[in-house]
């Protein structure tokens, strides 16, 4: 049993990715690395369209975002964390 457990304490899941998802932004937290994003439905996590609060890999993604703006990003699901890994200005 221990060996079992060591064994996938080790390994790492393939984070899963979107395609780009379009959305607005809600609120900007920079100071703690987080944007609340409103966005359509991202098949690729199965996730339904809502309103939600996410980490991002890099704080310098929210530079230059204002709440209300429209944008496009993708998001990867790693550790059962949600990550913006690339976000836009939207059309």
């Amino acid at each position: 049993m221990q060996a079992h457990a060591h064994e996938h304490a080790g390994s790492s899941p393939t984070p899963r990715v979107s395609d780009w998802v379009d959305g607005e932004v809600r609120r900007l937290d920079v100071a703690a690395h987080k944007v609340t994003l409103s966005h359509r439905a991202i098949a690729e996590l199965d996730m339904p369209a809502m309103t939600m609060v996410f980490q991002v890999r890099d704080p310098a993604l929210l530079q230059g975002l204002q709440v209300g703006q429209r944008v496009r990003f993708r998001v990867a699901h790693v550790h059962g964390a949600y990550l913006v890994t690339e976000i836009k200005p939207g059309s």
